[in-house]
């Protein structure tokens, strides 16, 4: 079972973006039931997610119409939430640096 860092960004970003809040907690409720190895074992769940560099994944959230980033340490079983947003807003930042700000 992996720990989500912080399961609090996660409830800020569902705040900001209540359209999205339903899927979102699915996505955390799902993913936190899995024990994932490696991203090969991760990409047999989750077909559409990229791994992006410094072990950043990105997960499609709603139809693709949100995206989610996240760092994960296989090893110790931990992912960090490092941003959240729209598609639009996606395409404006660089994947690889992002980092959740208040």
């Amino acid at each position: 079972m992996f720990n989500i860092i912080a399961r609090k960004t996660l409830i800020e970003y569902a705040e900001k973006y209540p359209v999205a809040k339903n899927a979102l907690f699915e996505w955390y409720h799902d993913f936190i039931d899995h024990d994932f190895e490696s991203f090969n074992e991760l990409k047999d769940v989750y077909g559409k997610a990229s791994i992006v560099g410094d072990d950043r994944v990105v997960f499609n959230i709603k139809g693709n119409k949100f995206r989610l980033v996240v760092r994960i340490a296989f090893e110790y079983k931990a992912v960090q939430i490092k941003w959240f947003g729209t598609h639009s807003e996606y395409d404006k930042i660089d994947v690889s640096t992002i980092q959740f700000k208040k």
